[in-house]
């Protein structure tokens, strides 16, 4: 797939972090473990920097479902239950993603179609941030579908570890690295968000919620009680709210630095049942992209905290 060549003074221009507010779809496993919910409800309740125009449900296979299809119903079902809680509508909001991972050709699913369509009705001056939280098959679909909004799109995903590790078989990555291949390599510009050493700064702990979120509002106690159901054993445990990190990024950019870099290529092969290898290969030829270094989980939660606590 040929895909369209961002001029470099415009791609370096996409690459800064967003200093306004910006127009942003958010595409989430949301029922994989218990991180989704939070970022969910913190981007929509962001509205002083992010419009989120959509929600997108992205598959995902673990314990939680039986296949890639039915952990998307699953997540659908649970940005459902979210929106309730908030009092917002699903329909024309929601989308339900792919059924299946990246294959041969695109799923043309509600969720890649709407992406395709959405960032295509953008204004050029104005791009569409679409912000990735689980496999990014849907993503990779709408690239495929429509290689134009290349021009209209700046992709912000959470998955795979940092460049420079040894290995990057991180859930998100691991389960469609197909989807990630075109992600790196089509010249979308693209700020990477890792997991280890970034997002996995984000802990938190049941003692912590209970002070901070439970018997504030419905939200706080829905994301308060999936916490808690997450994991039976509690004691000295604190848990990666990983995906928070993806919205922290857009909101104020001293809380993940970052930097330019080439983008890597993704190496080696990975199948769910046999294993095997990913990594990031150097390619200093090739075309930027922005990839996030650290998270400073203080100023991330305190904001947090408070814009769940005032949800009504």
């Amino acid at each position: 797939m040929n895909f369209p060549t961002l001029p470099q003074d415009l791609l370096t221009q996409r690459l800064q972090p967003p200093a306004g507010p910006i127009r942003m779809v958010l595409d989430t496993d949301t029922y994989n473990e218990i991180d989704d919910q939070f970022a969910v409800v913190y981007a929509l309740r962001s509205t002083e920097k992010l419009t989120v125009e959509a929600l997108h449900a992205a598959p995902f296979t673990n314990d939680r479902s039986t296949g890639p299809g039915d952990g998307m119903e699953k997540s659908y079902d649970e940005i459902v239950r979210l929106l309730d809680r908030l009092h917002l509508p699903a329909d024309g909001f929601v989308y339900r993603g792919s059924t299946a991972y990246l294959g041969s050709q695109p799923e043309r699913s509600p969720a890649a179609l709407d992406l395709a369509a959405r960032a295509m009705a953008a204004p050029d001056d104005d791009p569409l941030y679409v912000v990735a939280i689980g496999a990014i098959t849907n993503v990779a679909s709408a690239l495929l579908i429509e290689p134009e909004i290349v021009r209209k799109i700046v992709v912000v995903w959470l998955g795979g570890n940092p460049h420079a590790l040894p290995h990057t078989v991180e859930f998100n990555l691991m389960q469609d690295a197909p989807a990630a291949r075109i992600i790196f390599d089509s010249g979308v510009p693209f700020v990477h968000v890792p997991c280890l050493g970034v997002a996995s700064h984000l802990l938190t702990t049941k003692a912590e919620l209970a002070e901070a979120l439970a018997g504030r509002n419905p939200v706080c106690d829905f994301l308060y009680e999936r916490f808690c159901e997450y994991r039976a054993d509690h004691f000295a445990y604190g848990k990666e709210i990983w995906d928070v990190a993806a919205i922290a990024y857009l909101l104020d950019e001293r809380w993940t630095p970052s930097r330019l870099v080439p983008s890597p290529r993704l190496m080696g092969e990975w199948q769910p049942n046999t294993g095997g290898r990913l990594y990031f290969e150097p390619a200093p030829e090739r075309h930027l992209i922005r990839e996030l270094w650290f998270a400073r989980r203080n100023p991330i939660f305190r904001d947090l905290f408070i814009k769940l606590q005032n949800c009504l």
